[in-house]
């Protein structure tokens, strides 16, 4: 195929008008296209009073060689873009392979398995999307929380309840194929282009059952509530394991997809010698503003235009301690939402539908912390900081899954929040108003502080006074790395086992797991052989 780069229409143009163009550029005729589809759309709001939109576009022709010969500005021969299958490997595999969580590692892991002829076993401890719901639902409506299903377990992992945000800063094809596979199984085909690609939690929860289906029509399995609870490892070598039910299941290849908050799972992998380290992540609190405040600092007269949506940002900030602050997971138009996993700890999150047509927008307003700031260089200590923080804001909420919440206005002033101001806090069963202060560790505090006056400069009103700080945001990433050999993919320390996605430490979203789930999935498969169905 035939790429075009810097195709511009301006905000009020319809997009069909980049066809035009194209044709215009190359001096064809729209018979002569045999193919045509947009590969990048991006937004240039450079210049003051003016917003467009450029694309990047593959086509295909009958005779691309005569185009090509002619040397024209911003066209060049497209790179290849299709996944390639691994080369199945020769090595005998004596058990069916197992995937261990179904989140984006688990679920990308088992689909290429699957389509490769592997039958691979899925084990998740939460439940299917549609059982996890009303246990989602109950705990938002009543505050009682189900430990085993919930915003960070069950099927589609924690990314099903979040923006659903598909993008990533790595640059590997695999990125596309996860696309793609998402696509197929009904996501918006718009996120193949798109510069901030989303698809929102109400279309994740279809998305994840098709990618399912497709996994037991090609011989998968696909197990709920069915928690590992213990590795049975000979000689460093897995044999088999052993579900919370009493079940074991032998296998000599397992890929480790279990998720940031899988801390039970994190002690028995310890417990059994696999190698784990601790390592850096973020804590810190979900910040509120209305939508549309941040429309206007972000698009100016443009707020609220029909092509651009609810507006999103990503803000950093370098404290006067060293330590980076930054939003995370920032939700245009969407909710704060109760992603507690633990009886007596309170964890927030952000979540968006597909339209972001909230009032409110939201995000992670997070500070770094290193494991020279947990109490132990235990490699769980960083669990324990975590656990700590989300014991305190529990408490601070009162005990009943309320949140702790305080208005960046008196945060600033180092003062409690008596109540709520003109900002409508989101989260479903409620907020205190209280001194987020007694909260956290002072070096986070100050970081803070400092941050939020300094990003007021980059987006003008993120200082806003009435905006809401509720915590904790405290499961950003994982707090453990299970280190793993880069060539195999494999523990340093445990033949057979795939730390894999987020969880394990290696990835940081939804692409980003779904990425390293294939790669640890193109491991096994360049290895072993895949099984016969009489095996």
């Amino acid at each position: 195929m035939i790429r075009i780069t810097q195709i511009k229409i301006s905000i009020d143009e319809p997009v069909s008008k980049v066809k035009s163009l194209v044709l215009k550029k190359l001096r064809l005729q729209e018979s002569d296209l045999l193919d045509y589809r947009i590969y990048k759309e991006s937004i240039d709001a450079r210049h003051r009073g003016e917003i467009d939109f450029i694309y990047t576009v593959d086509i295909k022709l009958k005779d691309e060689a005569r185009i090509l010969s002619k040397k024209i500005k911003n066209v060049s021969l497209a790179p290849e873009l299709d996944y390639v299958n691994p080369v199945i490997g020769s090595k005998k595999m004596l058990h069916r392979p197992v995937v261990i969580g179904f989140g984006p590692a688990g679920m990308f892991a088992a689909l290429l398995l699957a389509q490769n002829g592997y039958r691979p076993i899925v084990l998740e401890r939460g439940q299917a999307v549609d059982e996890r719901v009303k246990s989602i639902d109950k705990f938002w409506l009543e505050g009682k929380l189900n430990p085993k299903s919930n915003v960070q377990f069950g099927e589609g992992g924690a990314g099903t309840f979040s923006d659903g945000k598909l993008t990533s800063r790595v640059r590997d094809l695999r990125g596309r194929k996860v696309l793609e596979e998402f696509v197929q199984a009904g996501a918006p085909e718009d996120i193949l282009y798109k510069a901030h690609p989303h698809v929102g939690t109400d279309l994740l929860r279809d998305i994840v059952k098709n990618i399912r289906k497709q996994i037991i029509e090609l011989g998968g399995e696909v197990h709920f509530d069915a928690q590992v609870e213990e590795f049975l490892i000979e000689d460093e070598e897995l044999q088999a394991v052993k579900l919370a039910d009493g079940n074991i299941i032998k296998t000599n290849q397992a890929i480790l997809a279990i998720g940031h908050s899988a801390r039970d799972t994190f002690s028995e992998l310890y417990d059994k010698g696999v190698t784990i380290t601790a390592k850096p992540f973020a804590v810190g609190v979900r910040i509120e503003h209305p939508q549309s405040l941040i429309n206007k600092a972000q698009y100016k007269e443009f707020a609220d235009h029909p092509r651009l949506g609810a507006a999103e940002y990503r803000l950093t900030y370098k404290a006067s301690s060293g330590r980076g602050v930054y939003t995370f997971c920032m939700c245009p138009g969407g909710l704060v939402v109760p992603a507690a996993s633990e009886e007596g700890g309170l964890v927030t999150n952000g979540m968006s539908e597909h339209a972001r047509d909230q009032k409110n927008a939201n995000s992670g307003l997070l500070v770094q912390v290193f494991p020279e700031d947990f109490p132990t260089d235990h490699p769980l200590a960083g669990v324990e900081f975590q656990k700590e923080l989300e014991h305190k804001a529990f408490e601070l909420g009162g005990s009943n899954y309320q949140a702790p919440a305080q208005l960046v206005g008196d945060f600033l002033d180092g003062k409690a929040s008596k109540a709520m101001g003109t900002v409508e806090p989101s989260y479903a069963l409620g907020v205190k108003p209280t001194n987020l202060e007694s909260l956290f560790p002072d070096y986070v505090t100050q970081s803070m502080r400092e941050a939020i006056v300094g990003l007021d400069k980059k987006m003008h009103g993120f200082a806003l006074s009435d905006a809401v700080m509720t915590g904790v945001e405290s499961r950003s990433s994982s707090p453990v790395r299970i280190n793993r050999d880069e060539e195999n993919y494999q523990s340093v320390s445990t033949k057979g086992i795939y730390p894999s996605g987020e969880g394990a430490g290696f990835a940081g979203g939804i692409v980003s797991a779904g990425i390293d789930g294939l790669k640890c999935a193109e491991s096994m498969i360049a290895e072993f052989a895949k099984l016969l169905m009489e095996d």
